[in-house]
């Protein structure tokens, strides 16, 4: 029989010894970058607006709060909390206020009766710029070793 406090001990210490996957900080970006679908002329509009400043697409004014990222190495997660009003005669209406997710557009997207707004990603454009592979240069077959017909 065991003692009292031996069993919650034993899972506590089995969860010390789980492997945990380790995530890195979310990368905080100065743009939010957003797609807008105007459904009368089904024309999709892509523009970017600057964190904490307004953007207006249609009668829609567009104001990202943040816009967060993760790095190339992780899995992509792109967020952005968001405030869209819709201009009327007189004021300004609030008619989105939330997080949009990048990978999952359907989910939070603006959907009014006459434009669609969702978010596409974040940008840094002082973010330095992934290093790419270079091509391997190109085979010249003429002189390359390659199997012959046995014609």
């Amino acid at each position: 029989m065991m003692r009292p406090g031996t069993c919650a001990t034993m899972i506590i210490v089995a969860g010390l010894l789980v492997p945990v996957a380790a995530h890195a900080e979310s990368i905080r970006n100065p743009l939010a970058v957003f797609a807008g679908l105007d459904k009368v002329t089904g024309k999709i509009k892509s523009f970017q607006i600057p964190i904490e400043k307004e953007g207006r697409f249609g009668s829609l004014l567009i104001r990202p709060r943040v816009c967060y990222s993760r790095p190339v190495t992780e899995e992509p997660k792109t967020t952005s909390f968001v405030e869209v009003d819709e201009l009327q005669q007189s004021a300004a209406k609030r008619i989105f206020s939330g997080w949009m997710l990048a990978e999952s557009p359907g989910l939070n997207a603006v959907e009014h009766p006459v434009y669609d707004v969702w978010l596409t990603g974040c940008r840094d454009p002082n973010a330095p710029k992934p290093l790419q592979e270079a091509p391997p240069p190109p085979i010249d077959l003429e002189q390359a070793d390659v199997p012959k017909d046995n014609d």
